[in-house]
């Protein structure tokens, strides 16, 4: 089973770039995905001996990585290198390996400037419409609270499924947050209509963030909810501090045509400054349930079923479940775990009648095992 298949990881071999292979292999190990490498030289240099030592050293470098990240137990394809425009071709090998995900670092910043998301970074995520995760400068993944921020949008709507995965994998907390703007009163109109009218919008704000939360499966997560008044970016990075959070999850706009480079205003100006390693997501998921081909051995099955209901997919987890009691009826751990399927799913009667099976089975087994016992003793005799 495997829920983010391939990473595409960008380096260009600066200092930063030995921190974003230790967390890519990290992001690696926890979802058992493979990484594809490139590095991307520039296509102006007219010195061919230059262009040629440059290759060279590329190359070098690019399989010394490969190498590293292959002594941690990851698998690699081979590495690419390519001549031209970074935010390109990184965007165009992305597709054309079809990679889940884009793994960038925040850029070469001093920590003095006011905005540390690096020029090519930014432009990265304004035009893919790939998953794109960027990894602050000197951080190492190990991701114990994320945020989520929404705005009932179906672009927040994707951020926030995936954020769900995420939280239930690296057994994190979850914080979902939304930022809406106030209005404040003028000298037009009396401070006790604004009041009012605040009001009026933070019950119907309520209300929406209810209806939008009731879509998504919370069972046994970690999570937390928190709305507040004010500028939604600002909020959102105060958010960030506050609840230290290690990830944020964002969706951005998915436009097309001539308005496909612009990027959700709120989302630009929380990720300009970094505030931590953040996801942006257009179009697609970097999470697609992908279950291998149909295999034999039970206690795969099992250990996958097991996973995907930890990763909150239970009608998946049945069908697996139940694949393994198709080649062993008896097989206990399968009808104890679809017993806490059901439960998690508030099916009591289905919950119960599972959990009754298993103990008639191991009855069972159990007598079984008395009267082997005793049979081989009377024969001894």
């Amino acid at each position: 089973m495997k829920i983010l298949e391939k990473i595409l990881l960008s380096t260009d071999f600066s200092k930063s770039s030995n921190n974003i292979v230790d967390y890519a292999i990290e992001l690696a190990k926890a979802f058992d995905a493979k990484i594809s490498l490139i590095n991307v030289l520039p296509d102006d240099i007219k010195n061919e001996k230059a262009k040629s030592l440059l290759n060279d050293a590329a190359i070098r470098q690019l399989s010394a990585i490969n190498e590293k990240i292959n002594d941690k137990g990851i698998k690699t394809d081979d590495a690419i290198l390519e001549y031209g425009n970074i935010s390109d071709k990184v965007i165009q090998t992305a597709y054309s390996i079809n990679a889940n995900l884009i793994l960038i670092g925040a850029g070469e910043k001093s920590e003095n400037d006011a905005f540390q998301l690096g020029t090519t970074s930014e432009k990265i995520i304004r035009k893919s419409d790939k998953p794109v995760w960027v990894v602050k400068n000197n951080s190492i993944l190990d991701i114990k609270n994320i945020i989520c921020p929404v705005d009932f949008s179906d672009e927040s709507k994707r951020a926030l499924k995936n954020a769900i995965t995420l939280t239930r994998r690296f057994k994190a907390k979850l914080i979902i947050f939304n930022a809406y703007k106030i209005d404040y009163p003028t000298a037009l109109i009396s401070k006790m209509d604004w009041d009012e009218e605040n009001d009026r919008k933070v019950s119907e704000q309520t209300s929406s963030f209810k209806q939008f939360l009731e879509g998504f499966n919370l069972k046994d997560l970690n999570w937390d909810k928190e709305i507040k008044g004010g500028d939604p970016a600002t909020e959102i990075r105060k958010a960030i501090v506050r609840y230290k959070s290690d990830l944020n999850v964002m969706g951005t706009s998915g436009k097309t045509g001539l308005n496909r480079l612009i990027m959700g205003s709120v989302t630009e100006k929380v990720i300009r400054e970094v505030p931590c390693s953040f996801i942006t997501l257009k179009t697609e998921d970097f999470i697609s349930l992908k279950l291998e081909k149909r295999i034999s051995n039970i206690n795969n099955h099992y250990e996958i079923a097991v996973q995907l209901m930890d990763d909150g997919y239970f009608e998946e987890s049945i069908n697996e479940f139940e694949y393994c009691l198709n080649i062993n009826e008896m097989h206990v751990p399968s009808l104890k775990g679809l017993s806490q399927v059901y439960e998690k799913l508030g099916n009591t009667d289905y919950s119960e009648s599972y959990d009754k099976i298993a103990k008639e089975v191991l009855v069972k087994i159990w007598d079984k095992q008395i009267e082997a016992e005793l049979r081989n003793k009377h024969l001894k005799n």
